[in-house]
């Protein structure tokens, strides 16, 4: 089992910022990438930025110098600092985790898909 968990969400004021944090544990063979996706009830999830095992950021348009994503890959880790944050920013965030769970997947090259419980970024004056 993989366990993906998310904290410092909240609400702040617009121009304000948040650093999101979130740590996969369980099952852990070998983390492929990382990254931060955005839901708004009834709509598909966005994703906002990832991070692979090598360091290579990637991050949606509308956040970009916006966000900063980083990642400890020595505790299965990753951070999304997010600053000038604006009322549209406002979601529900959701950690993903692209990971091999066991040694038979590793030697296979497959990898899957996890999720955390997701954090509410409220943006609001």
């Amino acid at each position: 089992q993989v366990q993906l968990v998310e904290s410092g969400g909240g609400l702040v004021q617009p121009g304000g910022s948040l650093n999101l944090s979130c740590v996969a544990s369980g099952s852990i063979v070998s983390v492929k990438s990382m990254g931060w996706y955005r839901q708004v009830p009834g709509k598909d999830r966005v994703r906002v930025a990832e991070i692979t095992r090598a360091g290579k950021m990637s991050y949606a348009d509308s956040v970009q110098g916006r966000f900063t994503i980083s990642s400890d890959n020595a505790k299965n880790t990753v951070y999304l600092y997010m600053k000038n944050l604006q009322p549209d920013d406002t979601d529900v965030y959701y950690c993903n985790a692209d990971i091999a769970p066991d040694i038979a997947s590793m030697k296979a090259m497959r990898s899957y898909d996890y999720w955390g419980q997701g954090t509410q970024v409220t943006v609001s004056s």
